[in-house]
């Protein structure tokens, strides 16, 4: 190990928040750092301007501080909460963000032109285009030839003349023509033959460095001193390598991590959540383009998605009964005559004033949903695999369909309320292991920040791919959430919800004292935040809705000449009086009533208060759904059923 202080750094692009992976790029660098004594450096390589922006940038630094990966070097940011990271970050020369160190990276690129270890290239766009396709005719690998008045160490002064001129060109590396090693800790050493380089491009077009110079430039600047990253960018590393041996720079110590897979052996990546909606759609409403009628059931379900908070379902309804009755359609085959530009202009002055504000995310959800699936682009994304959608337009659809697409980034995961602590324990795991038994011989897996901070090494880092078992991942959060006081997880459930479903966060709050009781029974079995949400939906339904599922009416109510409805009438009676109105009380009431009705169990009368209350046969312990309503919505709700059906 280097006895210089150890230095990591992660530098992700910010086109976007983090990708799990990496996340647990992150976690490493982060975790040896910490193991050695070290410091932990961000790095914004934002070079790519038409990817890159400040907002992306400040995505990726939210996930990192809610994952708990504090950097010590790096951007100065403040969380949510008003903990300032990166406080005492080191002053560096140009910051922190690669976009302002181009002053840097062309000091150090002008010493490799004129030592002859890069020279700027002139080619166009079509000419090399040209080559490939040339390459591809002849079944053979494309690469980039060396123009012949460019000759190693040497300056070529005409060329450096024409660029600075104004002329377009690229810069590109000397590639030496000599065998690269890379001493990888995790692999050993992995030998580059002579030859198997070429001279890549080093600063592009626009004047921005590429991702290989840059890196180069800031690590020896920002004396980096180990290098962590997936396997998928040792193909790079002998480039770096050249390049640092070509600036006399210092080799970091490199360290490639397995790449992570899903279950069914495919990669993990972006694609997976664009193919998860294509699949949903498909077999939902086939793989045509929609007509009219698909059209309108996911209009229908984007207004009925299940778990929304009544004001979010009226405010839906409203836009879409609105569009509709702009354009005065008396059909639902009118439906192919939307076109989104002029539905959203129509209908936004349509909507009162006051409103407004309630109605602008959904109305901007609803152009989405509309400009995603009526363009012509949509029809080729059915039918071809290797197109994708727009992430907003793909999470609109998903929103209409009803389904939760697999997670891939960091902010994925927490807006379906999964806990960081059981994320960065469950990808610690990802390629590492502690080495350790527990008492029953097993491998040690459930542990914390501190005890991954105090037992990282390098050597345990697997070398196979690593598979992301979302099952495995679920129980481990499900565990966390359990460990969890019921104050602790309401405290959790509530900042959750006022973050992700702030509407649905409204009415829970609202329970007030009775919170605890959702919390007690709902916390036991769930397996995210979400979960809890899921399992409350009895609580975000109208004391007035008269939504109640028709199969559910049929079996617990009007069976058996009304049975249910009967037995409903008399409880209702019962619960007006029943004080105090919790759980247990609740209970002891239904059992006196099942023994006094001589009934066989409590189905008949539970399920039918449960149908009453809630819509449908499905919720917790009746007494403790009851409790959790109160008396007033209770007695309002079973008296709106019973008016109704």
């Amino acid at each position: 190990m280097s006895t210089s202080p150890v230095i990591t750094r992660f530098a992700p692009s910010p086109t976007g928040h983090l990708h799990i992976g990496g996340a647990r790029t992150a976690l490493f660098c982060w975790a040896f750092a910490r193991r050695t004594g070290g410091r932990f450096m961000l790095r914004i390589e934002d070079t790519d301007a038409a990817r890159s922006s400040d907002e992306s940038a400040r995505g990726i630094m939210e996930d990192l501080a809610w994952l708990g990966i504090e950097w010590d070097d790096g951007p100065r940011f403040t969380t949510a909460d008003g903990r300032v990271i990166a406080a005492n970050a080191r002053p560096i020369d140009g910051g922190y963000f690669q976009a302002r160190r181009v002053p840097i990276y062309n000091r150090e690129l002008e010493r490799l032109v004129r030592t002859g270890r890069a020279y700027p290239a002139f080619e166009g766009a079509e000419e090399l285009e040209a080559k490939r396709k040339a390459a591809v005719a002849a079944k053979v690998t494309y690469r980039y030839e060396r123009p012949a008045d460019v000759k190693p160490g040497e300056f070529n002064a005409a060329r450096w003349e024409r660029a600075c001129k104004g002329e377009p060109h690229v810069v590109r590396f000397v590639a030496p023509f000599e065998e690269i090693v890379v001493h990888d800790r995790v692999l050993g050493d992995v030998t580059n033959a002579p030859g198997e380089l070429d001279d890549i491009v080093i600063r592009k077009a626009d004047g921005f460095p590429t991702y290989h110079f840059a890196v180069v430039v800031d690590d020896e600047a920002m004396g980096v001193t180990h290098v962590l990253r997936a396997q998928e960018h040792l193909a790079n590393t002998p480039r770096h390598v050249a390049m640092q041996k070509a600036l006399g720079y210092r080799t970091p110590v490199y360290g490639h991590m397995p790449l992570i897979f899903n279950m069914d052996g495919t990669k993990m990546g972006k694609r997976d959540r664009d193919k998860a909606a294509k699949k949903f759609y498909r077999e939902r409403l086939g793989d045509s383009p929609p007509n009219p009628d698909a059209m309108a059931y996911l209009m229908e379900q984007w207004v009925n998605k299940s778990n929304l908070a009544e004001p979010t379902k009226h405010a839906r309804m409203s836009i879409v009964g609105q569009a509709i009755s702009y354009f005065a359609y008396e059909s639902r085959n009118d439906l192919r005559k939307f076109k989104p530009a002029e539905i959203v202009a129509q209908v936004w002055p349509s909507l009162a004033q006051g409103s407004k504000p309630v109605y602008e995310s959904h109305l901007r959800k609803f152009q989405k949903l509309l400009e995603g699936t009526s363009s012509g682009k949509f029809a080729q994304w059915l039918r071809d695999a290797s197109l994708q959608l727009d992430p907003e337009h793909v999470d609109c659809l998903a929103d209409a369909l009803d389904v939760i697409l697999p997670e891939v980034e960091v902010s994925h995961f927490r807006a379906n309320g999964y806990s960081p602590e059981a994320i960065c324990n469950f990808l610690a795991l990802l390629g590492w292991n502690p080495g350790i038994k527990t008492s029953d011989g097993k491998d040690l897996e459930k542990f914390n920040m501190k005890f991954l901070a105090e037992n990282f090494s390098i050597e345990r880092i697997g070398k196979t791919n690593a598979k992301f078992d979302r099952v495995k991942l679920a129980s481990f959060n499900g565990d966390y959430l359990a460990s969890l006081s019921d104050a602790e997880y309401a405290a959790r459930l509530t900042a959750w919800l006022n973050e992700f479903e702030p509407e649905a966060g409204a009415k829970i709050a609202a329970l007030g004292a009775r919170l605890p009781i959702l919390v007690a029974v709902t916390k036991p079995r769930a397996k995210t935040l979400r979960d809890t949400l899921r399992a409350a939906g009895f609580v975000l339904r109208a004391d007035d809705s008269t939504d109640f599922d028709a199969a559910a009416v049929e079996k617990n109510l009007k069976a058996n000449d009304g049975q249910g409805l009967a037995l409903l009438r008399e409880f209702r009676e019962r619960l007006a009086a029943c004080e105090p109105f919790d759980p247990a009380a609740l209970h002891a009431l239904m059992d006196a009533f099942v023994k006094e009705k001589a009934l066989a169990n409590p189905g008949p009368i539970a399920q039918a208060v449960r149908v009453a209350v809630a819509g449908v046969p499905v919720t917790p312990g009746i007494g403790e759904t009851l409790a959790i309503l109160g008396k007033e919505s209770t007695l309002a709700r079973i008296d709106r059923c019973m008016s109704v059906v």
